[in-house]
């Protein structure tokens, strides 16, 4: 039988935890012995550090061709509120992220049914040209098999032309549910949990570090939420290539989506966070998003597995459309401040997790 106390002897004994571990920890109303046990296991691998970086965040455009169920970002060409940004405004953001000590920008939109890939391209090295000093971490699974669609070429070969122009990373949007029966649901016209893993595959084998998403509290089950990090945990045993996991709590309060929830509890994103932490046991870290979980939040799940807090961000669009109530951006002091009163030591870090200065 599965117990809190098996699952607990396993963890200490490096034993990897199975599916039925993670339903059996999901299930368990013992939310602190879960996350003081999720605590141990980060402290093996990120001893007290919290890390975080200087960056900025900027969405090219909200115009896209896909019509997800739970987005509230997507907009039609022709909506009121439909936007383009020009490539000397993202250029101009990106260099002003820079001179405000930014090491990394951080570019997501949506499917533009006018841009062609060329743009793209011209973006990338219009950015690295002009802020030499920025990773560029930019363009999810999604976009890329988008890019490859209009472009006529494989997955691969786009990337290899992203890099080519300034790609550094990729960050992991996108993933939602990896489940195919969730997807139809929330994002029929998405690619496929299996084309995601495919694209981040091939970005791995390319010399690409990536991050790993799931967006969760909509349709899915909670085991739906075990399958989505197995496949992720399987995809990591076979190429290193993920960096860090980041659940993301979905923002229920202007989506199209509506169901007889609003959205996920405080309970159940610590909870998330944990039995990710326990799971992913070959991801070396575990990001709260304070976008979607809120300061406070973030701040308590520093003790329960969390080693990264993402960064100061500047401007995020996606999930403040859905509704998220947290503040456009953090102060670099206010980061700071929040990791030191969890107890902790504040790391700043490049996008590649290395260590700038610590705190």
């Amino acid at each position: 039988m599965t117990t809190l106390a098996t699952i607990t002897e396993k963890v200490h004994s490096g034993e990897r935890l199975s599916e039925a571990d993670a339903l059996a920890l999901y299930t368990s109303n013992d939310l602190l012995a879960i996350g003081e046990l999720a605590a141990w296991a980060n402290h093996q691998k990120n001893g007290d550090n919290v890390y975080f970086n200087v960056n900025r965040h900027i969405n090219p455009t909200n115009v896209c061709v896909n019509r997800c169920a739970f987005c509230a970002f997507s907009r039609t060409a022709d909506a009121d509120d439909a936007y383009t940004l020009a490539l000397d405004q993202m250029v101009g953001r990106a260099v002003e992220a820079a001179k405000q000590g930014a090491t990394e920008v951080h570019l997501v939109g949506g499917l533009h049914p006018d841009l062609p890939f060329t743009f793209y391209q011209e973006l990338l090295r219009e950015i690295r040209r002009a802020a030499p000093s920025l990773h560029i971490k930019a363009f999810t699974a999604v976009e890329i098999d988008y890019f490859a669609r209009i472009s006529s070429q494989s997955a691969e070969q786009v990337l290899m032309q992203l890099i080519e122009a300034g790609l550094g990373s990729m960050p992991g949007g996108g993933a939602e549910i990896l489940v195919e029966e969730v997807r139809q649901q929330i994002c029929p016209e998405k690619i496929s949990g299996a084309r995601w893993l495919e694209i981040h595959q091939q970005a791995h084998h390319l010399g690409l570090k990536t991050n790993a998403t799931m967006l969760y509290g909509h349709v899915e089950t909670v085991a739906d939420r075990v399958r989505h990090l197995a496949l992720l945990r399987e995809l990591q045993d076979r190429t290193g290539g993920f960096q860090v996991f980041i659940p993301l709590a979905w923002q229920p309060d202007n989506s199209p989506l509506k169901l007889d929830t609003r959205g996920t509890s405080g309970l159940d994103d610590l909870k998330t966070l944990a039995v990710s932490r326990l799971f992913l046991d070959n991801f070396q870290h575990l990001k709260a998003y304070w976008i979607m979980l809120g300061e406070k939040i973030a701040q308590v799940s520093l003790a329960f597995g969390v080693d990264d807090l993402d960064g100061t961000v500047v401007e995020e669009k996606i999930g403040h459309d859905a509704g998220a109530e947290s503040p456009q951006s953090l102060s670099l002091d206010r980061l700071i401040r929040l990791i030191r009163i969890a107890g902790k030591t504040p790391v700043e870090r490049d996008t590649l997790y290395r260590p700038l200065r610590s705190f």
